[in-house]
């Protein structure tokens, strides 16, 4: 099966909740599997870089715009969930359990801005 990112798109908005269920890895790692691609699982959404480049995906230079499909993986900031944070856009809005206000799934984050990188699938 092709990459369907609006199969995925659709998938994740359909599922996200109100507020984060601290699961954003399974949600958008399911989500990118009902676009046709099944990731390597890791224990941690800050791990998923090396499995989405693996199913095909291609980091972005950090100019890049984001776009429908893309993924970001972020990494933790000091204090924060060590897990990291994973979620996709979709043309206007970020997802992963919940509809995010932006990339940054919450203040800790927004104020640290932790490293982070976008992945596209062609």
């Amino acid at each position: 099966m092709a990459w369907d990112k609006d199969a995925a798109v659709a998938y994740l908005v359909k599922h996200a909740g109100a507020k984060s269920r601290s699961e954003c890895a399974t949600y958008t790692r399911q989500a990118i599997s009902a676009g046709g691609i099944n990731l390597i699982r890791t224990g941690d959404a800050k791990d998923y870089g090396d499995s989405l480049l693996k199913a095909g995906f291609t980091a972005l230079p950090a100019s890049a715009a984001p776009e429908k499909g893309d993924v970001a993986i972020i990494q933790p900031y000091p204090g924060g969930n060590i897990s990291g944070h994973m979620t996709m856009f979709d043309g206007k809005n970020w997802y992963s359990d919940f509809k995010q206000r932006d990339m940054y799934p919450g203040p800790g984050y927004r104020r640290f801005h932790p490293p982070y990188v976008i992945y596209r699938k062609k």
